[in-house]
């Protein structure tokens, strides 16, 4: 089984800035690509950053030029630097990894998320 275990999440001003971080554990042989979604009441789960195993990240329009993602392989984590915040971040953010695991002693490819953690930016 493979866990993803986040942390970091709270309450924050605007224009304040949080860190999230996130990490997988399980019988792992190999982490495509991790990122950061975040669903808001009402609304659907969308990517906020994603970050490759080889470094090469993409975000959300919304969010570019105020939060960076991070990743290091050997710890199989992933941060999420959340700068200049604005009431409209207010959601709760979910850590994924597309893990190649032994689950159920099988082998397999598949997406992983967290549990999820609330940002709250008040204005």
């Amino acid at each position: 089984q493979v866990q993803l275990v986040e942390s970091g999440g709270g309450l924050v001003q605007a224009g304040g800035s949080l860190r999230l971080s996130c990490a997988a554990s399980g019988t792992i042989f190999r982490i495509d690509a991790m990122g950061w979604y975040r669903q808001a009441p009402g609304k659907q789960r969308d990517l906020v950053a994603a970050v490759t195993s080889g470094g090469s990240t993409n975000c959300a329009d919304s969010v570019k030029g105020r939060f960076t993602i991070s990743r290091d392989n050997s710890k199989n984590t992933v941060s999420l630097q959340l700068n200049s915040l604005k009431p409209e971040d207010t959601a709760v953010y979910y850590c994924a990894a597309d893990a190649l695991a032994l689950v159920s002693q099988r082998v397999k490819l598949d997406r992983y998320w967290g549990q999820g953690t609330q940002v709250t930016v008040s204005s």
